[in-house]
C-alpha cells in the first residue's frame, strides 16, 4: 500500500498551540490545565496528534534546503532574493541570523524542539482519555515515537549534535535544568534507532482506512527511516571525522566521533535489508509505466516514463512509492520545472508555467552514456568534444528532434537523462501527446526569444536545461487560455530504488563488493542498462573498478547522485560522503541563454559561483541561543 504525508492536519481546529517558548530550548510545557483538557476525551488526544505531524517541514517547497540549497538547481535572481535555500546556496548562511533556522525558527526555519516538546506530552498523556482504546493507545504512541525519531533525525542532520529530548523538563525546574547541552551524534543515533525500535512494534503493516489514515507511518516507513539514519552514521561525516577533532563539549568529550567504526556498516547492513524486506513483502516494487486508454508509446519512451513517473504519479498508481508528502506546492514545483514545449503558444499565455527551476551543467555532465559508465570513462565517448555540435540522426528519434543541431553532450546518454533533463531539441514526452511514432512529439526550443527560452524578466531557464523529471508527463499547457493542468503526485521521501541503492552502499562497505551489485543492477535494469560489471568490463577505461571497494563507491555514489536527481537527496548524501567541498562547490555553469542561434548558444557560460567551505557541512547555532545558554557549544568554524 503507498503511503503519502497527507496533511490531516488542516481537517482539525487546534485550540492549544498558544504553548510558550522556552528561554533557551523550548521542552518546557507551560500551560498544563490546557493540555489536561486537551486529553480528556479521545478526539481531543487524535487532534492533538494532528499537530504533531503539522511540524513536518514542507519537502516540495523553497523552505526546503535540500531542493534548492546546494548545487544542483539554478533559479534565476531576480525571483529568488527572499528564498533562504538560495541564499544558503550562494554563502548566505550566518551565526547573526541563521538561514532556515529550525534550531529556535526563523528565516524560513521552524523550531522543531517545539515539536520535540509536543511528542513528548502526547506520549505522557495518550492514555488519559475514558474513551480511547489499547490498541489507539499503543498504535497513536508509536506514530508519536516515530515522528519524534524523525525531528530528531532532521535536526540531527543539520547541526550535527543536538541535546536528546527524551523528555520535557518540568515548569518548576531551574534555569540549570533548561540549559541543555548538546549530545554526541553517536549517543543521537542511538536514541533515534531507540525510538524507531520501540514504534515499529505497534505500527501496522498497511494502511487500511486510506481515506482516514493515508500518510501516517507503517513499519515499512519506520524501517526505512532507520535505515537512513544508520547509513548516515555510518558515512564519513559522523564516523571518525577527524576535521572536528577539536569538537567537544565543556567535559572534553568528543561530539563527532574521532575514530572509524566498521561496525557502523554492519548495523546499517542489517537495517536496510530488513527494510528492503519488509517493503517487497508488502508489494513494492520498481515503478513500470503502462500506456492508459489510447496512448501508444515506443519501447524507449515506456523506459523514459518508468524513471519519471517513479517520482510523479498518482499513489495510486506507484509501487515504488513507501513515504511521501503531499504538500500542494508540489503543483507549484511542476510549473517551476516545466519547459514551454506546446507548439504555438501566444505572449498572453505562456506565463503559465515558468520553467525557471534550471539543472546546472554539473547535473548534465554526471549522467553515464548510453553504455551506463561516466562520460569521462567511457572508452567509446568523444569526451573533449562534448560541447560541440553534431546533427541528431534517425537513431535520435526518440531522445532528439530528427536533423536537430544540438550539443554532444545531449546525444548518446543513458535514458535516466532524457527521463530526467529537458534540453534545447530534446523531445518532452507526453503533454498531451499520446502516440510518439514518427518522431511525433514535443520539443524544447530553449534559445534566445525560442518559445522555451529567454523571452522576458521572469519566466526562463538560466542554465538552458530544464527539470523535466519533476513534471508529469499528463500536465498540459493550453495554447488558447492562460492555463496549466497538472496531475498532483506526493513528493518522494522514501521509494524503493532509494532503499535498493542504500543496501547496496551498506553491503560494499560491510561486505565488499560483489554482495552489493545485484541491488545495483536492480536499479539499473530499469534504466535499461547492463550491470556495473558488465558496463564497466566493455566500456570503461578502468574496467576493474568495480570489483574493488574503493571503486563500487564510487559507482554507488554516482548511481544515487543520478537516480536520485532533483528529490532532495544530493545535498544531504554530498555532506555525508563528506564530497559537498568538491563536488557542491564551485562555478554554477550553462548554456548561453542569450544565444539566438545554434553557434552562440552552444558555449559555456557560468552565473554564479556556490562557494561551499568546510563549516557549511552543519548549520550554525544562531548567536542569541548561545548566549542564552552558555551550556550550547558553537559549531565548528562558525
Amino acid at each position: 500500500m503507498k503511503k503519502y504525508l497527507n496533511k490531516f492536519i488542516a481537517t482539525f481546529t487546534m485550540l492549544f498551540i498558544g504553548f510558550g517558548c522556552s528561554e533557551y530550548v523550548d521542552v518546557v510545557p507551560d500551560n498544563v490545565a490546557v493540555i489536561e483538557d486537551t486529553f480528556e476525551t479521545r478526539d481531543g488526544a487524535e487532534r492533538f496528534l494532528a499537530t504533531l505531524y503539522g511540524y513536518l517541514p514542507g519537502f516540495s517547497t523553497i523552505n526546503n534546503p535540500a531542493l534548492l540549497g546546494g548545487d544542483e538547481v539554478l533559479v534565476q535572481a531576480n525571483r529568488t532574493e527572499d528564498w533562504m535555500a538560495r541564499r544558503m546556496a550562494l554563502g548566505g548562511q550566518n551565526a547573526g541570523e541563521p538561514l532556515l533556522n529550525f534550531w529556535s525558527g526563523g528565516n524560513g526555519g521552524s523550531n522543531l524542539f517545539i515539536a520535540l516538546r509536543d511528542c513528548n506530552i502526547f506520549i505522557d498523556n495518550v492514555a488519559l482519555p475514558f474513551d480511547i482504546t489499547t490498541d489507539e493507545v499503543n498504535i497513536w504512541t508509536s506514530e508519536a515515537k516515530f515522528l519524534k525519531a524523525f525531528y530528531h533525525f532532521y535536526l540531527m542532520r543539520m547541526y550535527g549534535p543536538i541535546p536528546i529530548i527524551r523528555e520535557n523538563i518540568s515548569i518548576e525546574a531551574d534555569v540549570n535544568e533548561v540549559r541543555v547541552s548538546r549530545d554526541p551524534v553517536d549517543e543521537v543515533v542511538n536514541y533515534i534507532v531507540e525510538l524507531l525500535d520501540e514504534a515499529v512494534v505497534n505500527l501496522p503493516s498497511q494502511i487500511v482506512d486510506v481515506g482516514r489514515d493515508l500518510g501516517r507511518p507503517t513499519k515499512e516507513v519506520a524501517l526505512a527511516l532507520k535505515a537512513r539514519v544508520l547509513v548516515t552514521a555510518a558515512s564519513p561525516l559522523f564516523n571518525g571525522n577527524t576535521d572536528y577533532s577539536n569538537f567537544i563539549d565543556k567535559e572534553g568529550n568528543h561530539l563527532i566521533s574521532q575514530v572509524y567504526d566498521e561496525n557502523k556498516w554492519i548495523l546499517a547492513t542489517d537495517a536496510c535489508r530488513e527494510a528492503v524486506e519488509e517493503a517487497e513483502a508488502n508489494g513494492h516494487n520498481l515503478f513500470q509505466f503502462e500506456p492508459r486508454g489510447s496512448e501508444s508509446f515506443s519501447d524507449e519512451t515506456i523506459r523514459k516514463l518508468s524513471i519519471r513517473g517513479a517520482v510523479t504519479s498518482e499513489w495510486l498508481f506507484n509501487d515504488e512509492l513507501i513515504w511521501g508528502s503531499s504538500d500542494s506546492p508540489v503543483t507549484t514545483l511542476q510549473n517551476w520545472a516545466q519547459g514551454r514545449v506546446a507548439n504555438n503558444i501566444q505572449v498572453e499565455n505562456r506565463q503559465s508555467v515558468q520553467g525557471w527551476w534550471a539543472p546546472t551543467m554539473r547535473v548534465a555532465e554526471m549522467f553515464y552514456s548510453e553504455n551506463g559508465v561516466p562520460l569521462e570513462e567511457d572508452n567509446t565517448y568523444d569526451y573533449e568534444n562534448r560541447f560541440e555540435v553534431s546533427t541528431a540522426g534517425p537513431e535520435h528519434i526518440h531522445y532528439v528532434v530528427d536533423g536537430f543541431e544540438t550539443a554532444n553532450l545531449h546525444l548518446n546518454r543513458e535514458p535516466r537523462f532524457y527521463a530526467s533533463i529537458g534540453f534545447d531539441g530534446g523531445i518532452w514526452e507526453g503533454h498531451g501527446v499520446n502516440n510518439d511514432s514518427g518522431g511525433n512529439g514535443l520539443f524544447v526550443r530553449a534559445k534566445f526569444l525560442e518559445t522555451a527560452g529567454l523571452l522576458d524578466a521572469n519566466s526562463f531557464s538560466l542554465s538552458g536545461f530544464f527539470a523535466k523529471k519533476l513534471v508529469n508527463y499528463r500536465n498540459v499547457q493550453a495554447t488558447n487560455v492562460n492555463s496549466y493542468s497538472r496531475i498532483n503526485y506526493p513528493f518522494p521521501l522514501f521509494r524503493l530504488a532509494d532503499l535498493y541503492l542504500l543496501y547496496a552502499e551498506a553491503l560494499n562497505e560491510s561486505q565488499g563488493p560483489t554482495a552489493a551489485y545485484q541491488w545495483i543492477d536492480k536499479v539499473r535494469e530499469r534504466a535499461g542498462l547492463e550491470g556495473v560489471v558488465d558496463a564497466w568490463s566493455n566500456y570503461s577505461n578502468n574496467p576493474i573498478k568495480p570489483s574493488t571497494k574503493d571503486g563500487l563507491r564510487d559507482i554507488i555514489h554516482q548511481e544515487r547522485l543520478i537516480e536520485l536527481v532533483f528529490e532532495g537527496q544530493r545535498f544531504w548524501d554530498l555532506r555525508r560522503w563528506k564530497k559537498a567541498l568538491t563536488e557542491a562547490s564551485g562555478p554554477a555553469r550553462g548554456w548561453n541563454i542569450e544565444g539566438g542561434t545554434t553557434e552562440s548558444f552552444y558555449n559555456v557560460i557560468e552565473n554564479g559561483n556556490f562557494p561551499f567551505q568546510l563549516k557549511n557541512y552543519f548549520w550554525p547555532i544562531g548567536e542569541s541561543d548561545i548566549v542564552r545558554n552558555p551550556n550550547l557549544i558553537q559549531n565548528p568554524f562558525w
